[in-house]
């Protein structure tokens, strides 16, 4: 017998977005972790509020909807509203109910301050780590750094001292002909990005460095860093996160072959840490030799190291890390290392299921 077409809305409903959630979706595990560590945050949150006056979002109900947007390359909060209003998979794991109105957009950028910053972002990636603490090295390591397009146009890299407040209006920026540099030109967009180029032959973009030190044995990040982008950052930046990392064992830290340079390798060696970066011989000798690359170790970092740029597809193409939408190194570094921390996440998910199989 046909069924018919009826168009009328039900007024109540009695199933909660608990029961309508498969107990097999990928994003109960994550789900359950994320909880476990927000509720070790609470103390911590409690401290930045104060006890009187209205009652604000739940910040536990804002990072997870954070989460939600990484997880699924939610563009905007605006967006992010939007689908928490009518999306019950979204709704059931932010912990909203089936009638509860969402909150406005602008929320988040009020709480980029007190809330959403990177000492919540550092926090929040420690304790992922803890949960990950069975699955990680704790002598192979390896470095990488990658370009992140900052949200700004080329036209708003203008020359420093450069005044527009004669005229009343910006006038239109016409840079074709001019040499631009860094040292005499600025962004007045976002002051923080720079301009620069990963590779020659490549287009020079106002960009940041963002840096990640991955362990070897399944590819979870254990440490993150953004940086303006400039010529050496990339190995400043990882002798500070291997300086972070060394102890008294020896370890191992690989890389590729921008990391080949002399002062570089003979630091780590001088924290006692074994330098398994690649071999750059291109019309110089490499400062790595047969001491290292004679050891099947080496070999096995230079098949490893290879894995941290699966970390930075995920975080440019999911992570919506190709091109911030945030403006100043200090908001672009706690949403890159909230980003490697939903990474981790994801990559425990499948540790997880794995070893229960």
């Amino acid at each position: 017998m046909r069924g018919e077409d009826a168009q009328q809305e039900a007024m109540f409903s009695y199933v909660s977005p608990e029961k309508r959630v498969p107990m097999d979706h990928p994003l109960r595990p994550v789900r359950e972790m994320v909880d476990s560590i927000l509720k070790e945050l609470s103390p911590r949150f409690a401290r930045l509020y104060s006890n009187l006056g209205r009652p604000s979002i739940a910040p536990e109900r804002l990072l997870r909807a954070l989460l939600v947007q990484v997880f699924y390359s939610v563009r905007s909060e605006r967006m992010l509203m939007e689908q928490l209003d009518y999306n019950l998979l979204f709704r059931w794991f932010v912990g909203m109910e089936m009638d509860e109105e969402v909150w406005d957009h602008a929320v988040f950028s009020k709480n980029r301050d007190r809330l959403l910053n990177h000492e919540i972002a550092e926090a929040f990636f420690a304790r992922v780590l803890k949960i990950a603490k069975p699955y990680l090295s704790d002598e192979h390591f390896t470095v990488d750094g990658t370009l992140i397009e900052a949200w700004a146009s080329q036209k708003s890299f203008r020359p420093k001292d450069e005044d527009d407040s004669s005229s009343g209006t910006p006038r239109e920026a016409d840079f074709h002909g001019e040499r631009r540099r860094n040292e005499t030109h600025q962004s007045t967009t976002d002051p923080d990005c720079r301009l620069y180029k990963k590779s020659k032959g490549s287009e020079a973009k106002l960009s940041y460095l963002g840096h990640v030190l991955m362990e070897n044995r399944n590819g979870l990040l254990v440490r993150t860093m953004v940086t303006q982008a400039d010529g050496t950052a990339e190995r400043d930046a990882a002798l500070l996160m291997a300086w972070k990392i060394s102890g008294n064992q020896p370890i191992t830290l690989g890389g590729d072959k921008n990391y080949d340079t002399r002062d570089f390798v003979d630091t780590l060696r001088e924290m006692k840490i074994t330098p398994h970066v690649a071999q750059n011989n291109t019309h110089r000798s490499s400062a790595i030799d047969g001491r290292t690359t004679r050891h099947q170790g080496y070999e096995i970092s230079q098949q490893k190291r290879k894995r941290v740029e699966q970390s930075f597809g995920w975080m440019k193409m999911v992570g919506l890390l190709r091109k911030v939408k945030l403006r100043g190194i200090r908001k672009v570094s706690w949403w890159f290392t909230f980003v490697g921390a939903a990474y981790n996440l994801t990559r425990l998910r499948r540790l997880r299921a794995e070893a229960e199989a």
